[in-house]
């Protein structure tokens, strides 16, 4: 089943121009298209609807030491709180970190991309942040993992 995630503004990059009142349509891990709402709801008539207040665009890369936490799973998932839907893997170093990662869908990236990049058949990988900057919700490879309340 497809989903639409909908909001005041998307952006391909965090550097691009908006798509204002934008969405994605994420099947399944995937990306499956990008546009306007009123677009995308015509196209996905039955896709369940997600709609979020401020900026969606791709998920970040966390690039540096994993926050401390009294677990793995914690320190994984402070990170997906962040926005990131990835960590590099010279600071996901035991098989602690590694499990938790995977139980979550948290990509362990050799090196950071160039830029993360909302694509059509990409990684559903999606961050929204309110007008503070303040992550609202992060989606893993298509699981929506965090959600402030």
């Amino acid at each position: 089943m497809e989903t639409i995630h909908a909001a005041d503004r998307v952006l391909v990059t965090w550097d691009a121009e908006p798509i204002e009142n934008g969405a994605v349509v994420v099947a399944a891990d995937r990306i499956a298209a990008i546009g306007t709402y009123d677009e995308l709801r015509a196209r996905f008539p039955r896709a369940r609807l997600r709609t979020w207040p401020g900026a969606l665009g791709p998920a970040r890369v966390h690039e540096g030491p994993l926050p401390a936490a009294p677990s793995p799973r914690e320190r994984v998932h402070a990170v997906l709180k962040r926005g990131a839907a990835a960590v590099l893997e010279r600071y996901a170093d035991s098989p602690e970190l590694r499990a938790a990662a995977d139980r979550n869908d948290v990509a362990v990236l050799p090196d950071p991309p160039p830029k993360p990049t909302i694509v059509r058949s990409g990684r559903a990988d999606l961050a929204v942040f309110d007008g503070a900057g303040e992550c609202i919700a992060t989606v893993c490879a298509g699981r929506l993992v965090h959600r402030r309340r």
